[in-house]
């Protein structure tokens, strides 16, 4: 089977691995598309994702949709797993459902997750840009009628990264009638534009650098966009916004730092975007002269579901999908995802 591997930056490959078979208790998905995520693009550009380096070969992709291919042993068919041949997406975490994380359910930040595409574990945890995925049956996602084949199942490959937007509005509370700032129009901070309008958000408001990300961030929902250099000088003049919920999805230090400006006093500042490894700067004052509640947001839990539901209705995002290359075309994929001028999300199409 075609797989799409790196083994050091810079480094990426269109390779021939043998196809795996389910073993007890896994499934199979012949993989229809992939998502080219941040995190890819920093395995193969950086060789690794903050301390996560890559130290064998690592076959890249958590962003998935497809069809079953085959069941594992002990696996029943609409019992255990959808039957073969059945639309689904993953949940590419497998955490360890032991420790005190996955008790409180709280799988999303179980140390011990193992998560597809990842260098975290040696050995590594191998990703979905391959033809088949192997993995175990809980983690596969059946697809309503409406994402089942075409166009629907190219739409499916947002599931992971939707779910990951609505995990962080979760962690905002309630949106009704609010006014939300999102900093980052990259495609997840789209996603979340979009999920927080959807979701009952007054006015929501995107910022970003790149104009044409902030374009997309309109075609998706977002009620203003605002330049982050602009935004940031408009303190000195018109003050700050005084929204009620900031959610920062660029990883960008001076974005954290324009959340807590314009986040109204008493608010809630959520840190969606991983920020660069070691110390940043912080303006801590903010938090305590205004009482602002910050919150970290990590992947997501169950929210996949809800995320396939409204994929399947009418979330207005099939904006933030801008190309689509054959899997043979892999490097000049992910050459173009690094272009935020030219590209939101990017995806792999594996069924040719």
């Amino acid at each position: 089977m075609r797989a799409v591997t790196t083994r050091a930056a810079g480094d990426l490959r269109v390779e021939e691995l043998p196809t795996p078979s389910p073993g007890p208790g896994q499934v199979a998905v012949r993989i229809a598309y992939g998502g080219i995520c941040g995190s890819d693009l920093h395995y193969y550009h950086r060789g690794g994702v903050g301390d996560f380096l890559v130290r064998e070969p690592l076959v890249l992709g958590h962003e998935v949709s497809g069809t079953v291919e085959a069941l594992g042993e002990g696996v029943t068919a609409g019992v255990d797993a959808p039957a073969a041949g059945a639309a689904v997406t993953v949940h590419p975490a497998t955490p360890c459902g032991q420790c005190r994380q996955c008790r409180a359910g709280r799988a999303n930040t179980c140390p011990k997750t193992r998560y597809l595409g990842s260098a975290a574990h040696l050995p590594h945890v191998q990703g979905g840009f391959t033809d088949v995925l192997v993995v175990p049956a809980g983690q596969v996602v059946a697809l309503p009628e409406q994402l089942a084949s075409g166009a629907g199942l190219r739409r499916a490959a947002l599931a992971e990264p939707l779910a990951v937007a609505l995990h962080a509005l979760h962690r905002a509370g309630d949106l009704s009638g609010r006014r939300v700032l999102v900093t980052g129009a990259g495609p997840i901070g789209a996603l979340v534009a979009a999920a927080a309008r959807h979701g009952g958000a007054g006015e929501v408001v995107v910022s970003d650098l790149v104009d044409e990300a902030l374009q997309v961030a309109l075609s998706v929902g977002a009620t203003r966009v605002e330049k982050a250099d602009a935004l940031s000088a408009s303190l000195s003049s018109d003050g700050p916004l005084d929204v009620d919920v900031a959610i920062e999805a660029s990883g960008a230090p001076p974005a954290l730092t324009t959340c807590l400006e314009h986040v109204v006093r008493g608010g809630v500042v959520v840190q969606l975007g991983l920020l660069p490894p070691g110390s940043v700067p912080f303006p801590g004052n903010l938090t305590v002269t205004h009482e602002v509640d910050v919150r970290g947001a990590f992947r997501f839990t169950t929210e996949i579901h809800d995320a396939v539901a409204l994929l399947a209705g009418d979330l207005p995002v099939d904006a933030v999908l801008t190309q689509t290359y054959p899997v043979a075309d892999a490097r000049e994929a992910f050459d173009l995802a690094g272009d935020r001028v030219r590209a939101s999300k990017v995806l792999l199409d594996l069924t040719s």
